[in-house]
């Protein structure tokens, strides 16, 4: 026996799942010999002393078979402890906790309860699902711990009706459990179903902070912010705990919305009230909300104020500059967070990205592209397959852009709309068009920005049909009504094509008021045509519509200055003084080398500054002897 002991050991660890049967059979026999009892013994008490430190799947069955050699392998306690570190302890393969629970001839609820939270654990939530409904045809009776698991999958997987589940925990007298009537509310809340959520809510006799921020958090995610920010409010007239996660939640319903005033509310409830503790999560949160809202400063204060900071506050942070249209300090800060934060991630690279495609950064966003693949960060998903492409397109790379589109192995609309985008903003109207149709034949609908694309390409190619077919296409074959922006193309186009009457009908019968942007288009084609007439109508608009900005006035004074009207254009400038409105200083931005120069008008900080002036003198000569208008 002595010299079989570790033949059989070695046997069942390797053929224990197949085997199961002959290995039992063959230790019952050897077992009869009483001369081997005080080494099962032994094996027995070291396989359950091993049990609470085993930590591979290898290693559990070394010690099942340790057990199944000592003949006990049926034992209740023992298939119990072993069932529970295969299934909930350890990482390996749920099949094996599958097996063992086939091998057990009548299962009670905890044995039930603990294969539900190994198959929820792995996220094999449809199993979950199935498992239990087997668990109710093999007559098991579920508990308090059964449910939390079971309405766990459903709101992860939407496998099953959270209603039938209420009614099974109201007939086996389980309501009252505040356990289950939170994971009931969270499954609810989650799926959407918030006015079954909010009616148990109601209904609880207690309702605690996790109850409060999962009907929060339901009403964010079903995209009425306001509502959760309104019962945050009850929360707090009932005296309810609040917790972290419940700031979070209504932080982000305040980024939704846009309301940056009650977001400075609970940051400040957040920094007095001395039950919540400070939390990189919260922090986060509150970045994105500043950053969201156009506060870049108050986003970077609270950012520098974060005693630890992970990837979703550099992130933001980003994100919050880009939207800001502060490109250049996003580098900045994308540089520093590559020498002292945690390594960037999807989110992170594709809010640089979209800073080098606004700047004209091309090596910029080369470098992270490249960086990318040396990191192995996956590039050939929707989102950063996206901003690779858009970022090469309005950096001029349009055959890199192509490249990339034509590299990814599945696209979405926003994928094509990029690259759409890309050959319109770069003049390359039919080639615009024509992937158009193809994007129409792949059977993807377009969007609105799809659409403001291609309206743009017909502009830059002066297609006057093809944009009025495109324009009227929109909301009668997709549904989108046409925005600001799309009436401003086609404004534009029949401006510079001369047609002031259709592009004055255009503004007519917007729905909307006509935005300085789309009147100082109309001023420009007016200039380019010479028609100035109505180009001093509109700019005496643009003045009266914006008194306290100097765009109005600049460019009625440009009019006067053409039109040989000295007097008319020394007014417009006395008028600016009276009012004491300064004209803007002009920004532009270029790449040299890899390096980003960047320019205001009047400056004269650049190192090279005096040999760039004269050359901008030289060749503002060059054009004045050429015939072309210059202005100022």
């Amino acid at each position: 026996m002595g010299g079989s002991f570790p033949f059989i050991v070695s046997y069942a660890l390797d053929y224990s799942v197949l085997h199961y049967e002959n290995v039992s059979c063959a230790c019952h026999r050897m077992l009869r010999d009483p001369a081997p009892a005080g080494k099962a013994l032994s094996a027995i008490t070291y396989a359950f002393s091993e049990l609470s430190e085993c930590s591979s799947l290898p290693h559990l069955k070394q010690i099942h078979a340790l057990l199944t050699t000592s003949g006990i392998s049926g034992n209740g306690t023992a298939i119990t402890k072993i069932l529970r570190s295969a299934a909930l302890s350890l990482p390996g393969d749920i099949i094996y906790a599958s097996f063992l629970f086939r091998r057990i001839r009548k299962s009670d609820t905890s044995l039930w309860n603990v294969m539900l939270q190994g198959y929820s654990l792995r996220s094999h939530h449809h199993v979950v699902v199935f498992r239990f409904c087997q668990m109710l045809r093999e007559g098991a009776i579920p508990n308090e711990h059964t449910y939390p698991v079971l309405l766990k999958s459903i709101s992860n997987s939407a496998a099953g009706d959270p209603n039938q589940i209420h009614s099974l925990i109201f007939k086996f007298g389980l309501i009252g459990d505040s356990f289950i009537q939170n994971s009931l509310l969270s499954c609810y809340a989650k799926g959407g179903n918030l006015h079954s959520a909010r009616k148990l809510f109601d209904e609880m006799p207690h309702r605690d902070a996790i109850a409060c921020s999962a009907l929060v958090q339901g009403h964010v995610k079903g995209h009425l912010p306001e509502e959760g920010l309104k019962l945050f409010i009850e929360m707090r007239e009932l005296g309810t705990e609040v917790d972290e996660v419940t700031i979070v939640s209504l932080l982000n319903g305040c980024a939704m919305v846009k309301n940056v005033w009650l977001g400075r509310c609970i940051h400040s409830f957040y920094i007095e009230c001395g039950r919540v503790k400070r939390d990189v999560y919260v922090d986060s949160a509150l970045v994105d909300l500043y950053a969201k809202c156009g506060r870049s400063d108050d986003a970077k204060e609270v950012f520098d104020e974060m005693p630890s900071r992970n990837v979703v506050s550099w992130s933001s942070l980003i994100s919050g500059f880009v939207r800001c249209n502060r490109f250049k300090e996003a580098l900045s800060i994308f540089c520093e967070m590559l020498v002292h934060g945690p390594k960037p991630n999807q989110v992170t690279l594709t809010g640089i990205l979209a800073a080098c495609a606004h700047l004209g950064a091309l090596e910029q966003g080369r470098w992270v592209h490249s960086y990318m693949y040396r990191n192995d960060i996956e590039v050939n998903n929707f989102t950063v397959g996206t901003a690779l492409i858009d970022m090469y397109a309005k950096c001029g790379c349009v055959d890199d852009a192509f490249s990339m589109f034509n590299g990814l192995p599945s696209k979405d609309v926003y994928c094509w709309t990029a690259l759409i985008n890309g050959l319109a903003v770069n003049g390359r109207s039919f080639e615009c068009l024509h992937l158009f149709s193809r994007m129409i034949q792949e059977g993807l609908r377009p969007n609105e920005i799809t659409f403001l694309s291609v309206l743009t390409a017909c502009c830059h190619g002066g297609l006057l049909e093809e944009s009025e077919e495109y324009f009227d296409c929109m909301e009668r074959e997709y549904g989108i009504k046409p925005k600001l922006e799309h009436y401003g193309c086609m404004v534009n186009l029949f401006g510079r094509a001369g047609n002031f009457e259709k592009a004055l009908l255009y503004m007519k019968n917007m729905p909307m008021e006509p935005s300085s942007a789309m009147w100082g288009a109309l001023f420009r084609a007016c200039m380019i045509h010479q028609n100035f007439v109505l180009g001093e109508r509109v700019g005496k608009h643009l003045v009266g519509m914006k008194p306290e900005q100097s765009g109005g006035y600049v460019l009625l004074t440009n009019l006067y200055s053409l039109s040989c009207r000295w007097v008319e254009a020394a007014g417009v400038r006395t008028l600016m003084r009276g009012r004491m409105v300064e004209k803007a200083a002009g920004c532009s931005w270029v790449e040299v080398n890899g390096v980003l120069h960047g320019f205001l008008s009047s400056d004269g900080s650049h190192a090279q500054a005096e040999i760039l002036y004269q050359t901008a003198d030289r060749l503002t000569l060059v054009m004045k002897l050429e015939g072309d208008t210059v202005f100022y």
